[in-house]
């Protein structure tokens, strides 16, 4: 498999800002997905087109490191930090113009666009997520990420290792709301107390920063979060000596021994490979994708602190009863 990556000139200062904190890099439209790479092989061509940076410990890396373990596929194109809308847009068409089989618009803000884009092009297959809505049409597919799950699990961990826990969630939509509802409700089960702030940002690190420091005020002994901007909130457990919990890829690596408890991480692979199977197959799209805990999209495992029995018992009960439908993860609205 062939994997290029596709960079966009940055448009706006503030743009290049944000990029920079998450690792990423500049971008312009302009120039997104133009050269297009060539197959190697057989296989499909599949572009990603992402919100944040490659290595962004978060949202963006998780589906490329399950697209890169899929089979079928002989060439993979990625444009990240296409935090602008209009210019994931671009790189969507773009990629759509140079003949890619199958384009993966990773970012539910890009469903607008999507939506127009697709309908001009009834050959290529596109998907999108984290998202239950194909519009009606056949070459649209979404997938999904039931992350309240591996929350719950994580917030009943968290509930039996700490008494107050700050919550720094991004914007209140899609997996991010779902993971935070079901942390909170795993812990709050376990009677920790549990604080949330949503920054309205999937970005801003320093942001992030500055609202776990505003918990660790407050008396917080654990913190968790999601998205790409929870880099700043993982820095600040780190410096505080509080313990993390992390979710949608292995944030371990972000923090010194003993910071990282355990990350729920999401296996893309276990149903993006059925998608990419069916578009090799001929059928473009139409179909819904979900990872969860009993498909094994979605894994808890432990980080890099001292893991006990009572831990590794606690986390497979717990995720026995989710599965089971025992316990509620979700909040209704």
């Amino acid at each position: 498999m062939i994997r290029t990556t596709k960079w966009l000139l940055a448009i706006a200062t503030s743009l290049v800002f944000i990029l920079a904190a998450c690792g990423g890099s500049d971008s312009d439209s302009d120039t997104a997905a133009n050269d297009g790479g060539s197959a190697d092989g057989d296989g499909i061509r599949v572009a990603i087109v992402a919100p944040s940076a490659e290595n962004d410990l978060a949202f963006t890396q998780s589906i490329i490191e399950g697209v890169d373990a899929l089979s079928g596929v002989s060439d993979v194109a990625v444009t990240p930090g296409t935090f602008v809308v209009e210019d994931a847009a671009t790189a969507i068409r773009n990629y759509a113009e140079d003949g890619y089989d199958l384009i993966l618009a990773h970012g539910s803000q890009y469903g607008g666009p999507l939506q127009e884009i697709a309908a001009e092009y009834p050959d290529t297959a596109f998907a999108w997520g984290t998202a239950e809505d194909t519009f009606g049409l056949d070459n649209v597919s979404s997938y999904t990420a039931a992350s309240d799950q591996g929350g719950y699990v994580l917030g009943a961990l968290a509930a039996s290792m700490c008494s107050k826990i700050g919550v720094v969630g991004p914007i209140e939509v899609g997996d991010a709301k779902l993971y935070v509802d079901g942390f909170k409700l795993g812990a709050e089960a376990g009677g920790a107390e549990v604080d949330v702030v949503y920054t309205e940002s999937f970005s801003d690190v320093q942001l992030a920063a500055d609202t776990a420091s505003a918990f660790v005020q407050n008396g917080a002994d654990c913190l968790t979060g999601t998205a790409q901007m929870t880099v700043g909130a993982i820095g600040v457990a780190e410096q505080e000596g509080l313990l993390w919990f992390g979710t949608q890829s292995d944030q371990t690596p972000a923090a010194a021994d003993g910071v990282v408890v355990a990350n729920q991480i999401y296996e893309w692979e276990i149903v993006l490979q059925g998608l990419v199977d069916d578009v090799a197959n001929g059928s473009l799209g139409g179909n819904i994708y979900g990872i969860d805990l009993e498909n094994g999209g979605l894994v808890v495992d432990f980080g890099n602190v001292e893991v006990t029995d009572e831990m590794t018992q606690l986390v497979s009960d717990v995720s026995a009863q989710v599965i089971a439908k025992e316990v509620t993860t979700t909040v209704d609205g």
